[in-house]
């Protein structure tokens, strides 16, 4: 019994021992752990010099760095004892104060700094071309120091910044260099100092400096941290002192390229992210939200322990920490979320006299999300429909069909334009009243301005009753696509058309100065309206029906020419409008109609009785235009008498009678020459001929109108001349006018080139107000 007892004892006493030595080894293997985490460099590697920390990946020696670059030397000085230095970008190593968090490191050097800029001096100062290192432009800033000099950066050979130092002097001095100086403390923007910023990622630099006047005063100019030369600068403690070391910041990336491209996973640790920190030329790596330490280590980021410390958590009863998070618990016998605001804690007893509440509070959450999901469904459904009904109207309009007219026809690509039925409703304010700038017949139309700026008009028709088969619309297609096409000067631009509408809208451009109607009817003190500017727009709206008879790629019939459809724009000019009855007609065919389409008082008399509607319709419309600029009536008026009532049977009876002459407007007979009135009124009365066959062509009637303007300018150079002979002798006979036969001048023997056969290469710009 004794031996098996005393061998009993040294067995457990060794077994407490192997335990003991256990739990030792566990606890130093934590302690090597936690000091491996803590420490920001390299395993085996020296983490500070001096006071300064070294964090990876800078190391001390070229086995603890990254690579050259981040290499710092610890060298020790009697005086200092240990001081870390780096060697990027300047002849001398640097000095490093400090690695600053978010990838900045302060750093000391004097080669950032001009001194005694008394002459125009350029130096040399830095490069750091092909180092992760830029000049940090949050934390620097660029000061010039003294009276009169220009301090400025040149990276490149190009300035990139700088500022004038001034200083302001008491008068009543006269040496310059016994100038007292006023309030030299301060740098914000004078007295003798001034700053200005830096531009992001510069890695090239060079200081320069120019004197502005002749002052012999020390300057200075320099970069240097913003903290360091703090809110108010001191501009008389630094000139007292203008050798102190001035530190600098330099922003680095880890590695080049973006998080994208690169391959971030090769620098950064685990638990941490990447970050672009510049213009797509480098990144930097960072730890994720509840982790800290070195990214730049394979273990460098360590959980936070949130609940060690009662600011950085929530939690008002029990707090349970996690990898990177934490999260809040109540005790037993308790509900809720455990944190300090909000439900916090409640026993069992207290939850159930808050279930109702809880019941009624979520009810109610539940109802109004229903609500607003209804609603949503709604606004969707809706949305859904108004896209189907548009496309359903973009169909039956032909827009199928005009698609793919454009994309068959490349020159039409560009000048059809089919907009979109938001797009108008913004542009004319939702179709508002104060928008509308004429109503008629077949519409209404708005004045709209588009995204890009462009004022245009917007003409919506008014519904019809009868369904558009298809052949209509076919051939309400073909004449967007005709009438987009048309290019001349004298005619209102088509811009487009929207086809989601149930009626098709039409976009034209926009003319600003109202109808010929208002002006041949009502006096304006803004437009005088002479002989010569009458005479002008009959030549314009002619030599526009013209070119659409004649000379457009397929012949276009207005239909419903009147004062009312010429637009006068911002200089005045004739702008023929209002298309909607026109017709593109096949050539050597005439228009056959069902019903009557036009306006009274300008309708053509053998149309009623033919129904056939030809160009010598156009024809005896713009005859009525004609009579109404030469005696200012209306074509239908009730205070003429009998037949009188149709200006077109009034004039020519009045010519009959011989009585042009008093049924003319007054600026007509005062302005205008006999012989031209009495030749415009033969050409209105030619063009009024009850029988079509007689009447003349648009492109007769063009010419014949353009034939008196040039015989005007004919007989204006023959006056001169004439002059001219009194003191030379130049026969005049190549000068001799045309002949005259019936009364009344004929001129078209005297013109020889079509005006129509090049309608944008004539110029009116002359005859504009």
């Amino acid at each position: 019994m004794a031996r098996n007892g005393g061998a009993q004892r040294p067995t457990l006493q060794f077994i407490s021992l192997s335990l003991l030595l256990v739990l030792l080894k566990d606890e130093l293997a934590v302690t090597e752990v936690a000091a491996a985490s803590s420490s920001l460099a390299l395993p085996g590697c020296q983490d500070k010099c001096g006071n300064v920390s070294i964090p990876y990946p800078f190391g001390i020696g070229s086995n603890c760095s990254k690579d050259s670059s981040f290499e710092v030397s610890c060298d020790s000085t009697a005086a200092a004892g240990y001081t870390p230095t780096i060697s990027i970008g300047f002849p001398k190593a640097s000095e490093v104060i400090e690695i600053l968090p978010e990838n900045k490191v302060k750093i000391i050097t004097n080669r950032l700094w001009l001194f005694n800029a008394s002459y125009n001096e350029s130096q040399y100062f830095l490069n750091l071309i092909n180092t992760p290192f830029y000049l940090s432009q949050d934390r620097n800033v660029f000061t010039t120091v003294g009276c009169d000099i220009l301090g400025y950066m040149i990276s490149g050979g190009i300035r990139v910044g700088g500022c004038l130092s001034t200083c302001i002097f008491m008068s009543g001095t006269v040496e310059v260099n016994k100038r007292v100086r006023i309030a030299p403390t301060g740098c914000n923007g004078g007295y003798g100092c001034c700053q200005t910023s830096i531009l992001p990622l510069l890695q090239y630099l060079e200081l320069q400096s120019s004197r502005e006047t002749a002052l012999n005063d020390t300057a200075y100019a320099f970069i240097a941290d913003k903290e360091w030369l703090g809110n108010d600068f001191n501009v008389t403690a630094y000139r007292e002192n203008p050798t102190a070391e001035r530190p600098v910041v330099l922003d680095w990336v880890i590695g080049n390229g973006t998080c994208e491209t690169a391959n971030p996973s090769s620098n950064c640790g685990p638990n941490s992210y990447c970050r672009n920190v510049t213009s797509g030329d480098g990144y930097a790596c960072f730890c994720n939200r509840g982790y800290e330490g070195n990214p730049y280590l394979r273990q460098g980021c360590h959980d936070i322990d949130e609940c060690a410390d009662t600011k950085t958590n929530d939690c008002g009863w029990t707090c349970v920490n996690g990898p990177g998070n934490y999260s809040c618990s109540c005790p037993h016998g308790y509900h809720g979320d455990g944190k300090k605001i909000g439900v916090g804690c409640m026993k069992e007893k207290e939850v159930k006299r808050y279930i109702p509440w809880v019941i009624g509070i979520g009810s109610s959450f539940t109802i109004l999300l229903l609500l607003l999901g209804s609603f949503w469904l709604y606004q969707l459904h809706k949305k859904i429909k108004s896209r189907k009904m548009k496309e359903n109207f973009f169909k039956q309009n032909g827009g199928l069909l005009l698609q793919h007219q454009i994309s068959s026809e490349e020159s039409n690509v560009e000048k059809t334009k089919i907009f979109l039925a938001e797009e108008l409703e913004k542009a004319t304010d939702h179709y508002s009243i104060n928008r509308i700038l004429g109503q008629g017949g077949q519409g209404t139309v708005y004045k709209g301005m588009l995204v890009d700026g462009r004022i245009v008009a917007v003409k919506k028709s008014k519904k019809l009753d009868e369904e558009v088969d298809k052949d209509q619309v076919e051939q309400f297609i073909n004449e967007v696509v005709i009438l987009s096409q048309i290019n001349h000067r004298n005619v209102v631009k088509l811009l487009g058309c929207c086809l989601e509408t149930e009626v098709p809208l039409l976009v034209y451009e926009f003319i600003s100065n109202g109808t010929l109607f208002h002006y041949t009817h009502n006096q304006s003190e803004d437009f005088i309206f002479t002989w010569e500017n009458r005479l002008r727009i009959a030549i314009e709206v002619a030599g526009a029906l013209s070119y659409l008879h004649s000379s457009a790629a397929t012949p276009i019939y207005h239909r419903d020419i009147k004062s009312t459809n010429i637009l006068l724009d911002d200089k005045y000019r004739a702008k023929v409008s209002d298309f909607g009855t026109s017709k593109s007609i096949a050539i050597d065919k005439t228009h056959l109609t069902t019903r009557v389409q036009g306006t009274f008082g300008y309708l053509d008399p053998e149309y009623f009785q033919t129904n056939q509607f030809t160009d010598k319709s156009d024809v005896y419309s713009f005859g009525v235009v004609l009579v109404e600029l030469l005696t200012g009536e209306k074509p239908i008026s009730s205070t003429r008498s009998g037949e009188g009532k149709n200006l077109a049977n009034y004039f020519i009876s009045s010519i009959k009678e011989n009585r042009l002459f008093e049924i003319l407007d007054v600026q007509v007979v005062k302005g205008g020459e006999k012989d031209d009135i009495e030749v415009v009124a033969n050409l209105a009365k030619r063009c009024l001929n009850l029988n079509s066959k007689k009447r003349p062509t648009m492109r007769e009637v063009s010419i014949e109108l353009e034939g008196l303007r040039m015989s005007a300018g004919h007989t204006m150079i023959q006056q001169n001349l004439q002059q001219v002979e009194s003191f030379i002798a130049v026969p005049s006979s190549i000068w001799d006018g045309a002949s005259t036969s019936n009364g009344f001048r004929s001129l078209e023997s005297s013109v020889t080139v079509p005006l129509d056969d090049q309608p944008l290469l004539f110029n009116t710009s002359s005859y504009s107000c």
